[in-house]
């Protein structure tokens, strides 16, 4: 299938899906973003089979960088496409196949309770050969949250992770925000994970603009090193995705994890 075919076959399923999904995404810091439509979480954790794979990799620390990373080294063609983990399933294993396809890797940041609902897909991330990371158990405005609140949402997402995948992922995000406060960098920090991950190209996609609009937004701002902000749950994600990774490899910048971004 050439890359126009495939590039075709998929907006047509995008737009299937869309008829029947409107998946909420995250918001890049706007209060008026919509709110998630994943369900609270109940107190009991994923009764998921436990896994006989080994555990998967933790977070980790890179010496000389600030605790808050908005993006990888300028002297190397990579970039990194990082998405905000919830939605609908159908939606996330699409894209995640889709960047398979081409060879790239990418990083989702998950909510707690959208793992809940959907177990296998913290393995389905993984065996991809992707990063997995916290992105709070509840998708809330974290950093306005009392420190027992804001503390109880990383770690319950962290405690998912770990039952999951024998982790606590490679990352932390803080959710409806693009930056953690100083309060929740700290919390992070005790909950295991020395830097807290933002951006530096913000995609837009949650605002639905279509999928032309995200290429253009992302490809217009991206660089070596870029950290780029995209979310599952949005079929505009989906059809922006063939020609945004056909435009990466024109220019010679290899989509990777975030993890072989800073490393």
């Amino acid at each position: 299938m050439t890359t126009t075919d495939r590039r075709t076959a998929l907006r047509t399923g995008a737009g299937l899906v869309a008829g029947g999904v409107l998946a909420a995404g995250c918001s890049a810091g706007a209060a008026a973003h919509p709110a998630p439509t994943t369900a609270a979480p109940t107190a009991a954790a994923p009764t998921a089979r436990r896994s006989t794979r080994p555990p998967a990799v933790g977070p980790r620390h890179y010496p000389g960088r600030p605790a808050q990373l908005t993006h990888g080294p300028r002297t190397r063609p990579r970039v990194a496409l990082t998405f905000h983990g919830q939605g609908d399933p159908a939606l996330a294993r699409a894209l995640l196949t889709e960047a398979e396809r081409h060879g790239a890797r990418v990083t989702v940041l998950a909510v707690g309770s959208w793992l809940d609902e959907h177990p296998s897909l913290a393995r389905r991330i993984l065996d991809g050969g992707h990063d997995l990371g916290n992105h709070t158990q509840r998708h809330l405005a974290v950093n306005t949250m009392t420190q027992a609140d804001a503390r109880a949402e990383i770690t319950a997402c962290a405690d998912r992770l770990r039952r999951l995948t024998g982790s606590i992922g490679t990352w932390f995000r803080p959710s409806r925000a693009p930056r953690a406060s100083p309060l929740v960098q700290r919390l992070a920090r005790e909950a295991g994970y020395p830097h807290v991950l933002s951006y530096d190209v913000d995609s837009l996609d949650y605002t639905r603009p279509g999928p032309d609009a995200v290429t253009r937004k992302v490809l217009g701002e991206i660089r070596n090193g870029s950290v780029m902000s995209l979310h599952f749950g949005h079929p505009d994600t989906v059809a922006a995705l063939p020609a945004l990774l056909d435009e990466l490899d024109h220019r010679g910048l290899a989509a990777v994890t975030t993890t072989e971004l800073f490393s």
